[in-house]
């Protein structure tokens, strides 16, 4: 005879498993019969039976799950793996901008720096071509041809373009011009005028006397007539 055996909602249908709960309950195997009351076992006992695994299914699950666990530990591992590869290019990147603006920045320095070499050595050699020269022949008047020629020869090549701009918008190549109202005088506009006598008696009538005071004051005050036609573009006067 079956007799079905309720174990906290679970049946057991089969002659094994009554035998088995027969024998955890205390129930002898001989001529007594079961009851059709279902039995009720105890707490543990149903455990018990519960821990008990029937097949593979929970070995299956185990496996799968660590399955699950190994795939998202390599999956965050290659995360990882991704976002420092990616932190480091873009630090390599930064580091090597860096490297470029700061190679730029010492390009500009050093060809700065050969520049005003290059204007000091040419303001040198303007200065004693200057004193050389003085053998410019005296005559009643000159042309403004004539006071460029000698303007050429004195300054030089590599100064000429930017004194002659600034005598340019001074006076005009004009070596008798005069403002009336501040009394400036000559090629490059001496205030006062008489300043120039440092360079010879004859500054009122000779242009090549004037030039020469005029090259020494932008050597001494900025260096070359570029350094002195640089700050007169930025502030109209020198």
């Amino acid at each position: 005879m079956t007799a079905r055996i309720s174990v906290r909602g679970f049946a057991v249908a089969s002659a094994t498993a009554v035998t088995t709960v027969g024998a955890v309950v205390g129930v002898a195997s001989g001529n007594q019969q079961i009851g059709a009351e279902p039995v009720e076992l105890a707490a543990s006992d149903a455990t018990l039976l519960a821990d008990i695994p029937v097949d593979g299914t929970t070995q299956v699950q185990t496996a799968s799950l660590t399955q699950q666990v190994d795939a998202q530990t390599d999956a965050a591992n290659d995360a990882a793996k991704k976002s420092a590869a990616e932190s480091a290019r873009k630090a390599a990147a930064k580091e090597a901008e860096a490297k470029k603006q700061a190679a730029e920045e010492a390009r500009k320095v050093k060809e700065a720096a050969e520049r005003a070499a290059k204007e000091r050595e040419e303001a040198r050699q303007a200065a004693s071509r200057s004193t050389e020269r003085t053998d410019f022949p005296q005559q009643s008047s000159y042309t403004i041809a004539e006071v460029k020629a000698m303007a050429q020869q004195i300054v030089g090549g590599g100064q000429y373009q930017c004194f002659s701009s600034i005598v340019e918008r001074e006076s005009g190549w004009n070596y008798q011009a005069q403002n009336p109202s501040s009394g400036a005088y000559g090629l490059v506009q001496a205030l006062p005028g008489y300043k120039m006598a440092s360079a010879g008696a004859d500054w009122r009538t000779n242009p090549a006397t004037q030039i020469k005071w005029g090259l020494n004051y932008m050597n001494e005050r900025y260096g070359s007539p570029c350094g002195a036609w640089e700050f007169w573009q930025a502030n109209h006067w020198y």
